[in-house]
């Protein structure tokens, strides 16, 4: 039998529908997998074996009775973010130590109401914050790739980099994975893998634990644009409890895969062009544009003059947020709690010993432009530089534009304890200067993996979309999967 861990979601559901191998074997496969690789790769927090089995018995009797659902047996990863009931639900930080919730996220609930199976919870940056998950309390995620020749071992980018991690070495058929500034476009990108950051407000933040609330988004991480847009149809959907959803109906995304660029005008914004870019990276996009070109779209040069000032505004707005969202970890009600000789005491022993030296930078820095005399200086100010960059995409889309290419990343993926980004913060935040436009303005963004670079890593392009028009992204994306045609697998050591 063929390593069903090597199977597409896509081909994994229709070998199971043919009576291939059960669900139940699909599953133990995985299991069997992640016992392997994790103690190397580390992309796991929490393994749930006994549950994953139980929901695989459950849907190989769907299967059998004939009322599958469209994700039926389909063993998936879930962030750390996502709340899981009586699963650990932990955000990767020490601060919220054995916290299992009594209720389940809309996403995971949406999930596995079409039948996937929940094979436990994978490793990120802790509270979503860094872009190469290394601030994980769990120590940080290792990347299947390795540069040709080394033996050096690599971030997998970050927040979502147990997702990405996972997916592209085969312990789970897809991932979820949360975006607030580029979080699953950049760790994708850096592992040959596919993922998808919606318009916000397609998929519910219900039940997931906040890292920036106007930018949170969460999508999916698969190994093909098709995976991809199958679990994006599951995780979509408006949900009342969330007053960010959005009431609209959730398209079948998978059937636009294939509907092909012709007739499209791709955007190409000049500012995306940065000073420094390495020649491997330009040569990529100036490909991408190509392929799209001989498929029928036509190129057109455009505009984006607020992009500068995006990265610089984003780490106001998401620090600013987050010094909000996380001042309810206080020991009090749930998580860790360090004793201290009154309340006050209480709170600051819990939140020093808690929170990680990245969360605790983000504090600080949102807190500090909050605050009464700067609050109109720095976070006013950021709000109306977002107005701006939006305004930019409206404009570009308005003047005909169907979607935007760029590259996905600066770089091809770094080592793990990179001294130059370990020195300094802003070299990391520079890693997502391509991505955070798009939380910015609240479009959809997919990166998709389209070449590598001169040690055999992996290097993506991300497609930028008009609200809710996730349809086209999925298309123009299938086009350069396609026509990249290449073997994103790492070369397996683990």
């Amino acid at each position: 039998m063929t390593d069903l861990t090597k199977l597409s979601l896509s081909a994994a559901r229709k070998g199971m529908e043919d009576k291939d191998f059960t669900a139940v074997e699909l599953t133990g496969a995985y299991i069997d997998a992640i016992e392997t690789a994790n103690p190397k790769l580390n992309a796991y927090v929490s393994v749930t074996p006994e549950q994953a089995l139980e929901m695989a018995r459950a849907s190989d009797a769907k299967l059998a009775a004939g009322n599958a659902g469209p994700l039926e047996g389909i063993p998936l990863g879930i962030k750390d973010l996502f709340a899981t009931k009586g699963v650990h639900t932990q955000a990767a930080s020490h601060i919220l130590d054995g916290f299992k919730p009594e209720y389940e996220s809309t996403v995971t609930a949406n999930l596995w109401r079409d039948g996937a199976v929940m094979l436990g919870k994978l490793n990120m940056d802790e509270f979503a914050m860094g872009s190469s998950n290394e601030t994980s309390y769990y120590g940080p995620v290792i990347s299947p790739f390795r540069a040709e020749g080394s033996n050096a071992n690599l971030v997998p980018g970050g927040s979502s980099g147990g997702s990405a991690s996972a997916v592209a070495a085969w312990l789970c058929a897809g991932a979820t994975a949360t975006d607030t500034g580029g979080s699953i476009r950049q760790p994708a990108a850096f592992t040959g893998t596919v993922g998808i950051k919606p318009t916000y407000g397609r998929c519910s933040r219900w039940g997931t634990v906040a890292f920036a609330s106007s930018l949170d988004q969460a999508g999916p991480i698969a190994r093909t644009v098709e995976d991809a847009a199958l679990m994006m149809t599951s995780m979509s959907g408006y949900d009342a409890k969330d007053s960010t959803s959005v009431e609209l109906a959730v398209p079948d995304f998978a059937a636009a895969v294939e509907r092909g660029v012709k007739g499209l005008v791709i955007g190409v914004p000049r500012e995306y062009r940065m000073d420094g870019m390495p020649a491997e990276i330009e040569k990529l996009w100036q490909q991408g544009l190509d392929w799209l070109r001989a498929e029928g779209a036509t190129v057109k040069d455009i505009s984006l003059p607020h992009t500068k000032y995006a990265l610089p505004a984003y780490y106001i707005v998401a620090p600013a947020e987050a010094s909000s969202n996380l001042a309810r970890y206080d020991g009090v009600k749930f998580g860790l709690r360090v004793s201290g000789k009154d309340i006050t005491d209480m709170y600051e022993l819990t939140r020093a010993a808690g929170f990680g030296r990245e969360v605790k930078r983000r504090i600080m820095i949102g807190t500090y432009v909050l605050s009464a005399g700067y609050f109109d200086a720095y976070y006013v100010q950021a709000q109306k530089v977002r107005t701006l960059i939006k305004k930019d995409f409206e404009d570009a889309f308005n003047a005909g534009v169907d979607a935007i290419l760029t590259p996905a990343t600066p770089s091809a993926a770094f080592g793990i304890g990179d001294e130059a980004m370990a020195a300094d913060p802003v070299k990391m935040y520079l890693n997502d200067v391509f991505t955070v436009t798009v939380n910015m303005a609240g479009l959809p963004g997919i990166a998709v993996p389209a070449g590598k670079d001169g040690q055999g890593l992996p290097l993506g392009l991300q497609l930028i979309g008009k609200p809710f028009d996730e349809e086209t992204l999925f298309a123009a994306a299938r086009v350069i999967e396609r026509s990249a045609d290449m073997d994103f697998s790492p070369k397996r050591w683990w």
